[in-house]
Formats: structure tokens, C-alpha cells, sequence
């Protein structure tokens, strides 16, 4: 049934995006500079999870990667780790320079002097970037004068809320590209082109295809990651040789539980140990939550920082759930 696992996975960059012709051509402008020895416009990107954001940046630099070899680029999620000495590293190294740095034992400066050094531009993906720790880590970025920076994250006014006055007037400067949820159309077009990469033809009916974009509404994440977790039951199942609506609704709370427990995979330490708190708990108060995460992590992060990661850890990914305000909040790990 399955003839391209890849091509089932939610973070597989495909050959062709649909229905993102403009913003493929809007960021493609923006960098289109570097490709003649310049340094690209800074570019912001925004949306709700599931919209295509970092497949989107993947497949615009991939593109153009093809198209000269002049430039470098790193990808870096920030809610695996957020901290500026992390998030640098991750970048030069995914860049391809500083293999011989460590992370640990090794001066922030020495991983923007070795992106400094390159001998060619360097494109930095900086993935969840509200989550930043310190403010400082674009400004070392836009510092740079090779560099070009692509900044994504969900919500726009998230992002400006914590950051420093003169790194909100260099990011304001910034190509801007919003992607809005697709329609239900849209996502069926996006789940036949995934079914004929990855997918024997005659595996799926018509009817179970419409209904996994119905039941995804509009989040291309979870329509994907449902897809794949039907295809995986019905390949491992010798009674069955077709995905049907049965099997969507059989499998849909296992593909969302997946999809969550790959977000938490994701997690940098801090985040990790917060969740892990609240997992372990089943439920557990705020006060005994930041308690216990004092007790535990070696170097604990600032309570405004903890707070900021718990906002964004339910807000935005809803890897937990809360009930209750101040000191009454209690937070809790959702059920599928």
C-alpha cells in the first residue's frame, strides 16, 4: 500500500506547494538578491500551525539552492531550544560551518564570527521565533552582514509583544507573508498529491479523502498525520486493502496523539521538564508546578520565561490545557 513513507510525513518538503503560488513568488523576490551575490531582504512569516509556514521557507530555499550555489542556510526551531548560544549554533551548524565547535564549552561569539567568515551568504531559518529567549539573538543576526533572515511564527502581535524596541523597528522593516488556514478544497488537493507520491493507486476512496479534509479543518499538519496513520492500520491490517471513512474514524485520536507526541519530541530541556511535570501530575496547580520545576532543572529559567513557555506550550501547539487564573491556574496534559 505504502510506496513512499516520506512523502506521508507532515514535515516532507514535496516538489510542488499548492495553492501558495504568491507567497512561493513573494519570498522568492525577497531572496532573489543573493543568488546575484547580494544579501536578501529579512523576511517575517506568519500563520496558524498547519498553514505550510516552514514547508513554505524549506521549499522557496531549496528552489533557489538549485538555482546557484552561492549561499549557505541553517534551520533552527527555537522551542527545542531557545537560548541565543543555542539557537546560533544551530544555525552555523546546519549551515554547514563549525564543525569543529562544540555547543558547550564554546563563546556565542565564536559561532557568529564562523558565520561571519563564510565565504558566501547565508540564509537563517529561525523556526517558533517568539519563543526567543533574548532579544539579542536577531539583533546578533541582523549584525551580521552576510546573513538573511527568515523569522516564523504563528501570531504576529505574540512576537512583537517581547521584543526589544530596536529589534521591533528592524523587524518591521520586513517582507511579511501571512498564511491563512486552507479551505477545505485545498486541503483535498494537497492530500491527492501526498496520496500519489506516497500511496499505491486505488488505497483510498474519494469519500474518505473528503472526510479527512473535513475533519482536519483546514490544517494540512493534522490531515497529513491522519492520512498516514490510516495508511499505516490498513498496510499492517490483511482484512482491509483500502482506507475508508471507517479507518479515518478508527485512527484519528492515534494520529493526533502521534502528531502531539512528535511536538513534544520536539521540546527543548526547559520546555521538556515543564510538560513532564504536568504529564506526571495528571493535573497539577501552578504553584507546585513552578515548585517542582525549581527542584528539578539545574539552571531554572526565569518565572516571566516559564510563563511564557506554558502560554505558548498550550496557546499554540496544545500540548497542555489550563483551568483558572493566577494562583488558582491548574494545568493538565488534553486527552485524544
Amino acid at each position: 500500500m505504502i510506496d513512499n513513507a516520506r512523502a506521508l510525513k507532515p514535515s516532507h518538503v514535496p516538489s510542488d506547494l499548492y495553492h501558495r503560488d504568491a507567497k512561493i513568488g513573494q519570498l522568492a523576490d525577497a531572496l532573489r538578491p543573493i543568488a546575484d551575490g547580494d544579501t536578501g531582504e529579512n523576511v517575517l512569516i506568519f500563520g496558524p500551525s498547519g498553514t505550510g509556514k516552514t514547508t513554505l521557507a524549506r521549499f522557496v530555499v531549496r528552489k533557489l539552492e538549485r538555482e546557484t550555489l552561492d549561499f549557505r542556510w541553517g534551520y533552527h526551531n527555537c522551542i527545542s531550544g531557545s537560548s541565543k548560544t543555542e539557537v546560533l549554533y544551530g544555525i552555523m551548524r546546519d549551515a554547514g560551518l563549525g564543525a569543529d565547535l562544540k555547543k558547550t564549552g564554546s563563546p556565542t561569539m565564536a559561532f557568529i564570527d564562523r558565520i561571519r567568515e563564510s565565504d558566501k551568504r547565508v540564509i537563517a531559518i529561525v523556526d517558533e521565533v517568539d519563543v526567543l529567549e533574548d532579544d539579542t539573538t536577531l539583533q546578533a543576526l541582523y549584525e551580521i552582514p552576510n546573513v538573511t533572515i527568515i523569522a516564523i511564527t504563528i501570531n504576529e502581535d505574540d512576537l512583537f509583544a517581547h521584543l526589544d524596541s530596536r529589534v521591533q523597528s528592524r523587524l518591521r522593516s520586513a517582507e511579511t507573508l501571512t498564511l491563512d488556514r486552507f479551505k477545505h478544497d485545498q486541503l483535498v488537493d494537497i492530500l491527492q498529491a501526498r496520496i500519489r507520491a506516497g500511496l499505491r493507486p486505488g488505497t483510498i476512496t474519494p469519500d474518505a479523502i473528503d472526510y479527512i479534509a473535513d475533519v482536519a479543518a483546514g490544517d494540512a499538519r493534522e490531515a497529513i498525520g491522519i492520512l498516514r496513520s490510516a495508511a499505516r492500520s490498513v498496510s499492517r491490517d490483511d482484512d482491509r486493502s483500502q482506507i475508508t471513512t471507517g479507518v479515518i474514524n478508527q485512527v484519528r485520536a492515534a494520529a493526533l496523539e502521534e502528531i502531539h507526541l512528535e511536538r513534544v519530541e520536539d521540546l527543548g530541556t526547559h520546555k521538556r521538564l515543564l510538560y513532564d511535570i504536568i504529564e506526571a501530575a495528571g493535573e497539577i496547580p501552578a504553584t507546585e508546578l513552578h515548585e517542582t520545576y525549581e527542584e528539578r532543572a539545574q539552571d531554572p529559567k526565569a518565572r516571566s520565561t516559564r510563563r511564557r513557555y506554558l502560554a505558548n506550550l498550550e496557546e499554540k501547539y496544545g500540548l497542555i490545557e489550563s483551568n483558572g487564573n493566577g494562583r488558582g491556574k491548574v494545568y493538565a496534559v488534553p486527552e485524544f
